[in-house]
């Protein structure tokens, strides 16, 4: 007895030594991201402002208010005028530049809290994070409680999955029942959104949307296999994921325009429902199969440690070995991409309201950065660029109705806003490094968004990753 009572003290020591570890290691990455904190006692995180001299691009309407005054109270557009007259604030002259709204990503994983300052680099003010995990309910808290310089964060719960679609990554619902409990759980969380996913069939799925309904859950559909693909159509389905999932599901992967043009029109005929393509991280299989380096690249140093380890090497031995083994795949791929544009053009012409989002944050699609990306494809597409800037504003902001206080330039609306130095509306690319990102109102200059990037960029958190991910899994399945 006495061995094995001394086996269970060095067992119990090891197991507090461990948690001890991972503390200290959550501790210290947790440290490294204080560069994010607000002090809110301080002059420099005001979150009041008048500018003046700015030529405002409203987004409610393809115009430009030239020569503006915008007075920013507490967070939000107080007033927008030729004149206005305010006393004790911070005057920005503003020297003719452009004010747009924040750029909005509507599909993203987020892994650490530096990913919060490469969106905000990029001009990008508010998130919808599709993959929700503990950790983003922690940055939602503080987000809301404005603890830390972020773009506004939404998140749905854990992937909902079909029972036999395995993964560490999915939540497997087996019956109605268990949806339908998921769904309240979800919301008691505190978690935003539902997102449904692969392997879903007719009664489980009914049982998500069903439950969604009643506990006032808007849903986010990456379409089910098990259903047909007119069933993502649902009122409670705001927004259908990946322009490819067309081709996969409805189209069989036939690039028919003929056939195309018929489930076009049965999305544009449910008249409530918006669709993100994510033209770009299916544009990066292509990519990954052209650049055997992509990993060394220089653009990589911003992923997170874990996932470039993991899922970003995943992805590229995976396509490397495709290209090897059939070297036709390179073209098949490009071409789909090219269709996947054709997908955009129709889906515009049809009226369906197209909501930007990049995937950014897995295999080598950079968060924050690949935004730019993704609205050249729109304008590539056909889209003019007043059309495009909609995707990541206004069509974005009426997703979901949490999100509508953003997306436009409007008194009463959070001062989520960019200054740049050209009219976007006629140079997409002036959008990449704005002059200044307001986040609720207060302002971070270039020289802090660059610096955000130079945080982010060679983290050392693998570890830190890994332990929240374990969290997840723990809590989770």
């Amino acid at each position: 007895m006495k061995i094995v009572k001394r086996l269970l003290k060095i067992v119990f020591a090891l197991i507090g030594l461990l948690v001890l570890i991972g503390i200290i290691t959550l501790w210290v990455d947790s440290s490294g991201t204080n560069y994010l904190e607000i002090n809110k006692n301080e002059t420099a995180s005001n979150n009041s402002y008048l500018i003046k001299k700015v030529n405002v691009i409203p987004m409610n309407q393809d115009t430009v208010l030239v020569d503006k005054m915008v007075y920013i109270k507490k967070g939000v557009i107080e007033k927008i005028a030729d004149t206005i007259e305010v006393k004790g604030i911070e005057i920005i002259n503003a020297k003719n530049k452009y004010l747009t709204p924040g750029l909005i990503d509507m599909h993203v994983h987020v892994w650490d809290r530096y990913e919060l300052g490469l969106y905000l680099s990029n001009g990008v003010t508010a998130v919808r994070n599709l993959w929700g995990m503990p950790m983003h309910l922690r940055i939602k808290e503080d987000v809301m409680e404005e603890n830390i310089f972020s773009p506004s964060f939404f998140t749905t719960g854990p992937k909902l999955t079909g029972s036999e679609f395995i993964g560490d990554d999915n939540l497997n619902l087996s019956n109605p029942s268990e949806a339908k409990d998921k769904v309240v759980e979800y919301k008691d969380r505190g978690y935003d959104f539902i997102k449904t996913y692969y392997g879903l069939d007719k009664e489980v799925f009914d049982a998500v949307i069903e439950q969604a309904k009643i506990s006032e859950m808007d849903i986010v559909a990456h379409p089910s296999q098990k259903v047909p693909f007119s069933y993502h159509l649902n009122p409670q389905i705001k927004s259908i994921e990946h322009a490819e999932e067309i081709v996969q599901q409805p189209l069989q992967f036939d690039l028919d325009t003929l056939k195309l043009q018929a489930v076009i029109d049965s999305i544009s005929a449910s008249k409530h429902t918006s669709y993100s393509p994510t033209l770009t991280v299916f544009h990066n299989i292509y990519q990954m199969m052209m650049d055997d380096d992509i990993l060394d690249s220089e653009s990589l140093k911003y992923m997170n440690p874990l996932i470039k380890m993991d899922d970003s090497k995943r992805q590229f031995e995976r396509w490397y070995n495709a290209k090897q083994e059939d070297p036709t795949t390179v073209e098949r791929i490009k071409k789909q991409h090219d269709f996947h544009m054709n997908i955009v053009n129709k889906l515009h012409e049809a009226g369906v309201p197209i909501i930007c989002g990049t995937d950014g944050g897995i295999g080598v699609t950079l968060p924050g950065f690949s935004i730019h990306t993704e609205l050249a494809f729109y304008k590539e597409a056909g889209l003019s660029n007043y059309e495009v800037l909609k995707t990541a504003t206004v069509n974005a902001s009426r997703t979901h109705s949490m999100m509508n206080q953003l997306g436009t330039i409007e008194e009463g609306k959070i001062a989520n806003l960019l200054l740049v130095d050209e009219n976007p509306l006629f140079k997409l690319s002036s959008l990449k490094k704005p002059t200044y990102v307001f986040v609720k109102g207060r302002k971070l200059d270039r020289a802090t968004l660059d610096s955000f990037n130079e945080k982010a960029k060679n983290r050392k958190n693998l570890i830190a990753t890994a332990l929240r991910y374990l969290e997840n899994l723990i809590i989770e399945k």
